[in-house]
């Protein structure tokens, strides 16, 4: 479930959306890419998911991201960056009692929230 909040509520975005996970705000959006800002609460994950129009790009601003990548785990420290390949199965979680920040750069032909195949979901959302 989606609850997107008009851009207005929130002038520094485009739009942002709360999730079970967290939170997000797109930042900048053009011809084949999109730029969001990501918080993941502590103790949350995101669904284990993959996407088959978009490769991302993450580089972790604030705190440690435990990053699931095809079936391998490793941690992220502030400061580094991860890429997922178009149809990476990937998840992000946060293992710490901080709150988690990232930057996520998207690119790809459609950027859609519903390119999004959900192999695991911790929140009860399709998959």
């Amino acid at each position: 479930m989606s609850n997107v909040i008009p851009a207005i509520e929130h002038p520094r975005a485009l739009e942002y959306d709360r999730r079970p996970w967290g939170q997000y705000a797109v930042l900048d959006e053009g011809p084949g890419y999109k730029v969001k800002r990501i918080e993941v609460l502590p103790g949350r994950r995101m669904s284990y998911q993959k996407h088959t129009q978009r490769h991302e790009h993450w580089i972790v601003v604030q705190g440690r991201a435990q990053v699931t990548l095809d079936g391998h785990e490793h941690l992220v420290h502030t400061g580094e960056a991860v890429d997922v390949p178009v149809g990476a199965a990937h998840r992000i979680a946060n293992p710490d009692a901080i709150l988690l920040v990232l930057i996520e750069i998207q690119r790809g032909d459609y950027l859609g929230e519903d390119d999004i195949i959900r192999l695991q979901d911790d929140y009860g959302r399709e998959t």
